[in-house]
C-alpha cells in the first residue's frame, strides 16, 4: 500500500478506475430513472430564475412579486432557487396570490456557504450538493420557465434550459425573457452566432426564447400555454 510522505494512502490509478466507473453507472441509472414522470401532473408550475442580489426595496422585486402572484392566482406553483432577491420576491408573491393556499411555493436550493436557509416564503424546500443535480430538479418539475434580471447563475440556468429546447431534450416548454436584458442576450446571439460565417447555430434556435417587454405578456404567454397544454386534460 502506497503512501506519500505525510504517511496518507495513494489511491492507486486502478481503484480511481474502479470509481469512475461505478459514478458512471451511478449517473446512467439517474439518468434513466429522471425520465420516469407521471403521465399527468396535478400540477403547473412555473420556475422564476433571476439574481439574489435585488433587495426588497427596489422596483424590480416588486415587478418580480407581482408577476408570481398573477401567476399563483390562475393555479400556477412557482419553483425558484428557494435563497434571496428575486426568488424571494417570487416565492412571497406566490404566498400573495394564493390567500387559499391551493398552490405551492417551492425552493430548490444548492448548499453554499453565504446562503443559509431558504427564504421565508419557501413551503417546500429541496437541498442540492451540487449544481448539476439541482438544475436537473428544475427541468424535472417546470411546465415553463421565465427568467429576469440575474447574473451568472441565473445566466447558468436560462442557457442550459434554451440549449435543451435547442437538442429536443424538452419541448413544448415555453422560455419567457422578462426585459431588455434578456432581449440583448438574444441580440448578442444573433450577431456574434447566427450571422457568423459559417453560422454557429441555426435561425429557429432564436425563435426558442419569448421575448416578453412587461410581466403583462409574460403572463399571457404562460397563460396560453397552460390553456393549451394544461387546463382542458
Amino acid at each position: 500500500m502506497a503512501k506519500d510522505d505525510n504517511g496518507i494512502v495513494l489511491q492507486s490509478l486502478e481503484s480511481y478506475q474502479i470509481v469512475e466507473r461505478a459514478l458512471f453507472e451511478l449517473w446512467n441509472t439517474a439518468n434513466t430513472l429522471s425520465t420516469l414522470r407521471p403521465p399527468k401532473s396535478p400540477y403547473y408550475r412555473v420556475s422564476i430564475f433571476g439574481s439574489a442580489r435585488v433587495k426588497p426595496e427596489d422596483a424590480l422585486y416588486e415587478e418580480v412579486k407581482t408577476l408570481s402572484s398573477r401567476l399563483s392566482a390562475m393555479g400556477c406553483d412557482i419553483v425558484t432557487g428557494g435563497g434571496p432577491g428575486l426568488m424571494q420576491a417570487a416565492n412571497e408573491g406566490e404566498n400573495l396570490g394564493d390567500p387559499e393556499n391551493k398552490t405551492r411555493s417551492i425552493g430548490i436550493r444548492v448548499e453554499l456557504p453565504f446562503e443559509q436557509g431558504a427564504n421565508p416564503y419557501v413551503e417546500k424546500s429541496f437541498l442540492h450538493q451540487t449544481f448539476f443535480s439541482r438544475l436537473h430538479h428544475f427541468l424535472h418539475l417546470s411546465d415553463a420557465f421565465i427568467i429576469v434580471n440575474g447574473g451568472i447563475g441565473t445566466a447558468l440556468e436560462t442557457l442550459m434550459v434554451w440549449q435543451l429546447l435547442q437538442v429536443g431534450h424538452i419541448d413544448n416548454v415555453p422560455l419567457v425573457f422578462v426585459g431588455e436584458m434578456w432581449r440583448d442576450l438574444v441580440a448578442w446571439a444573433q450577431r456574434n452566432m447566427s450571422e457568423h460565417q459559417p453560422p454557429l447555430i441555426s435561425p429557429k434556435d432564436l425563435d426558442i426564447p419569448h421575448c416578453a417587454a412587461s410581466i403583462d405578456e409574460a403572463v399571457a404567454i404562460i397563460a396560453a400555454h397552460k390553456a393549451a397544454t394544461f387546463d382542458n386534460r
